[in-house]
This record gives structure tokens, sequence and C-alpha cells, in this order.
């Protein structure tokens, strides 16, 4: 797949799933965008130096100004990922309202408003790919973890909604849904799982590379599940 030249949006870039699919990206001529919380997180992200990345610190995507900003003047944009979110478990009789805020606006409102940055950005359609959830497609299997399951399934439903919207203007919209992937952090908090079951990092992003590439035709309105074994 060739994305020479192509400008990239990866929020959450600089975490485990998203230095992935820089990677992928950058290997096939991308120019990535990458926006990062704070310096701090800048700092962690092993790709900073490559001369295909810009990176920015943007603070919370949450924010219709921090997304404005991050957007304005990447021209022409090719395709968005959103990878950024945040993870929550708390059974609901201690599910309080900041919790429900901040699940929805990490996962939810960050990916929603970024999708409409995106799409007023791509003159000349385009592809963006959200980041929904195992829990977000498999409700029941969200217990103990409500707010976050919730959050995920309007990933979900945006995703197939915008796809439609956007379809008239050459923008194909998918989403990938993970189970537990296969990361050090996941790792460190279930150290007796077996992580032969979990997909890699790596198989999840070649996954989200595919759809956001020229090579996608057709593709719109999926949410991919990206179980691996497990």
């Amino acid at each position: 797949m060739d994305f020479s030249d192509r400008h990239i949006v990866v929020t959450g870039g600089a975490g485990a799933l998203g230095s992935a699919v820089v990677e992928v990206l950058l290997g096939a001529g991308a120019i990535c965008h990458v926006p990062c919380f704070n310096e701090a997180e800048a700092q962690r992200f092993r790709l900073r130096d490559h001369k295909g990345v810009r990176l920015t610190v943007t603070g919370s995507l949450a924010d219709e100004a921090a997304v404005a900003r991050l957007y304005q003047g990447i021209a022409p944009l090719w395709a968005s990922i959103h990878i950024a979110g945040g993870f929550a478990a708390a059974p609901m009789r201690e599910t309080t309202a900041a919790i429900l805020h901040q699940q929805i606006d990490m996962n939810f409102v960050s990916c929603a408003l970024c999708c409409r940055a995106a799409v007023s950005a791509m003159t000349g359609g385009g592809r963006i790919v959200n980041v929904s959830a195992r829990a977000g497609l498999e409700w029941r299997s969200g217990a103990g973890m409500v707010a976050y399951t919730a959050s995920k399934a309007a990933v979900a439903a945006l995703t197939a909604a915008l796809a439609e919207e956007v379809a008239k203007d050459g923008i194909l919209v998918n989403a990938v849904a993970p189970s537990i992937m296969d990361t050090p952090a996941n790792r460190a908090a279930m150290p007796k799982a077996d992580y032969a079951l979990w997909p890699k990092v790596e198989e999840v992003a070649a996954t989200i590379v595919f759809l956001v590439s020229p090579e996608n035709r057709v593709t719109r309105g999926a949410i991919v599940s990206v179980y691996g074994k497990s």
C-alpha cells in the first residue's frame, strides 16, 4: 500500500496501538499528524523525531477548540484515525456522573469531534477509522464497565450513521472493535491470562491501515471485529 505524501491524523498515536499504526503508515510514505495530551506524552512517543511525523500537544480532544487547532491547515487531509480514548471499570452502583461524563468525553465526544473536523477537511474524499470495542458490540460482556461499554457502543453507532451520510462525498467511514489487546499494560493488569489468545497491536494496526488505504474502495459502515483467538 502506498501512502506517499498523504496526510493522516492519528489520535492516540503515541499509545501502543497508535504507535503501531503510525509506524506502518510512515513506512508506506504517509505524513502522520499525532496529537498528544501533554508534553510528557509527547516525550514518550518513540517516533517523535521521524521526518514524517507532525507532533502537537493538543490537550483534550473533547474540546472543540483543541480539535479545530489540530485539523487547521492540514490540506489535503486523506485519512483520520481515532484511537484516543480511555477505560474505566466500575459496577453501576459505583458509577458516578463524573465517571459517565469522563467515559463519554474520552471515547465518544473526542471521536465525534474529530470525525466532524475530518469530514470538513476532506475536500476530495478520504477515509475515517474509529475504534470501538468488543463490549461496544457485545453489550452483555460489558458488565462491570457499563460507562465504558455505552461510550464504545456510541462510537459504533456514530460510525454506521456517518458512513451513510458521507458516502456520496467519497469518504469511507469504518471502525474496528478490538477485544483485549496484547500490550505491556494489559499483561501487567492480567498476569494469569493466556496472552496467545489476544490480538497483537500490529495485527489490529494492519486492519486499520487497510481500511484507510486507497486500496479500500468499497468498505464503509463496517464495525470490524478484531478479536484474535479470544
